[in-house]
């Protein structure tokens, strides 16, 4: 029999326990990094305008920065337990002030990239169906009945979300592996490509922002703590994988296409593509043929379902964690008693999300140009400075602590941060590229940060006078969860495999 966790508060506010192991976490982040749309979208941006044929290189500089931080991240994981994920980390190592700050960027940043990932999901959704069949629908109809098929999921629990998003994974993945290893076969991969001239020509500036969007996604890890088994050992080796799964395959696919484009005209090549972002379908092509470039652009559609699904999650579990301190209505911190999943949390998340979408279509905008860029733009750009955030919080957390351990808890996560904070300001230096627009009013979307930051500070001088209990609570409930988590790992400690 499972064990449970000792009760709290109000029945029915309790995620699933014990639900999902490391291979269930490492598919609700790989989905959310959507390989398959990170490659055939965000990497070909990355050559164009990037460091063009060393893009690989890029992905093995970020992945390594990653990594850094990840030293850090893991420690910190075996401290705390909460579905806050890095807004917790920043509460735990920066304060309640800094934390509210952080869990603000990450309501908006998560909640934006959601409304754009509809809209992505939607057009491509009608853009490849009429292709295939003629079938002509507006792109905001298959926006909802996927936003349907999410919720549906989502009630079904986060375990057998998993599940779906592994299936999804193993297919988006696998078409780009039978890609990359036609292209190994036929005339070999080119090792100029990781030469320095290759690897620091071109602006490697926009190559690592690139590099570093296909990861957005992984540092959802900790926010399945509360529902993974033994989370303290499970989270830190998900993230581990995530991370060198994430940055190997990207710069082994990206390795392949530069290698089939030629590294010296790799980039001129891209460019040329750019309007039409066919770059990968125009090699699938080539190398695999019309019928396996059909199957690709059907993959894609479930790569976008995927990461919609994963990216999803996050946010509901974000929306979740507030509402259970009572930042926001308590009644969204309401799960379902047969499976622990946050419906009233995950129900606000995609009407939110399908309304942003909704009024971009009645204003007869571009899903692409306008919602995507713009949304999608804001939210990577949210994610990252929440990462950023977790990063220092875990330094100064161990440095408050004294912790012995330099390596773990100073040093790789101090470069961690810095590199974290380098892409952070390389995505506000180029926002427009990052979103793919030269609107100016997208282009004035980081202001939102400013916002975010001042309205938290708010946040926590009016919970402090006005609610201490919420503010004291913010710090309470973590410690509470992670000590439910330690009890339960010792009485399983004994026990079979739980839940995959």
């Amino acid at each position: 029999m499972k064990p449970q966790f000792p009760e709290q508060g109000a029945a029915g506010t309790e995620l699933s326990s014990n639900a999902l192991g490391v291979g269930g976490i490492v598919f609700l982040v790989l989905a959310a990094v959507a390989p398959l749309t990170g490659i055939i979208v965000i990497a070909t941006l990355g050559i164009a305008l990037g460091n063009g044929g060393g893009m690989p290189g890029a992905f093995i500089i970020a992945t390594l920065i990653l990594l850094l931080f990840a030293v850090g991240y893991a420690q910190m994981a075996k401290k705390l337990v909460s579905a806050g994920g890095f807004y917790a980390f920043v509460v735990k190592g920066l304060g309640r002030r800094m934390g509210l700050v952080a869990g603000n960027i990450a309501l908006l940043g998560y909640n934006c990239f959601v409304a754009g990932a509809i809209g992505t999901s939607g057009f491509f959704t009608a853009t490849v169906i009429k292709e295939l069949t003629g079938l002509d629908l507006p792109w905001f109809l298959w926006s909802l009945i996927t936003v349907v098929l999410i919720f549906l999921l989502t009630r079904r629990g986060i375990d057998f979300s998993a599940k779906v998003l592994g299936v999804c994974l193993v297919l988006e993945v696998s078409i780009l592996l039978i890609l990359d290893f036609n292209v190994l076969f036929t005339h070999g991969f080119s090792f100029e490509a990781l030469m320095p001239q290759a690897v620091f020509s071109g602006s490697l500036g926009l190559a690592l922002l690139f590099a570093a969007n296909c990861f957005v996604g992984f540092e959802a890890t900790g926010l399945f703590s509360e529902e993974a088994r033994d989370p303290h050992r499970t989270i830190p080796k998900a993230t581990y994988i995530a991370i060198l799964f994430i940055g190997a395959f990207a710069a082994f696919t990206t390795w392949a296409i530069v290698s089939a484009l030629g590294v010296a005209q790799a980039q001129d090549t891209a460019i040329e593509h750019l309007p039409t972002g066919d770059l990968v379908f125009m090699l699938s092509n080539q190398y695999l043929g019309d019928t396996l470039t059909k199957v690709m652009m059907v993959l894609l559609l479930v790569s976008l379902f995927a990461a919609l699904l994963a990216l999803h999650n996050s946010a509901a579990r974000y929306i979740y964690a507030y509402g259970r301190v009572g930042i926001l209505p308590r009644a969204l911190s309401r799960t379902r008693s047969s499976n622990g999943s946050p419906q009233n949390a995950s129900a606000a998340q995609l009407l939110f999300g399908t309304l942003i979408a909704g009024i971009y279509y009645v204003a007869g905008l571009d899903p692409i140009t306008a919602l995507t860029a713009s949304m999608t733009g804001f939210g990577t750009l949210g994610i990252l400075t929440l990462q950023m955030l977790a990063a220092v919080a875990v330094v100064v957390h161990f440095r408050r602590n004294r912790d012995p351990r330099l390596w773990k808890t100073l040093v790789a996560p101090s470069l961690g941060a810095l590199g974290l904070a380098l892409i952070v300001l390389l995505a506000i230096l180029n926002f427009t590229a990052l979103a793919g627009s030269d609107n100016p009013v997208i282009g004035a979307l980081p202001w939102l940060l400013v916002v975010a930051v001042l309205t938290g500070l708010a946040t926590a001088q009016w919970l402090k006078s006005r609610r201490p209990e919420i503010y004291h609570e913010l710090l309470s409930d973590m410690e509470h969860y992670d000590k439910a988590h330690r009890d339960l790992a010792d009485a399983t400690s004994t026990s079979g495999p739980g839940s995959w």
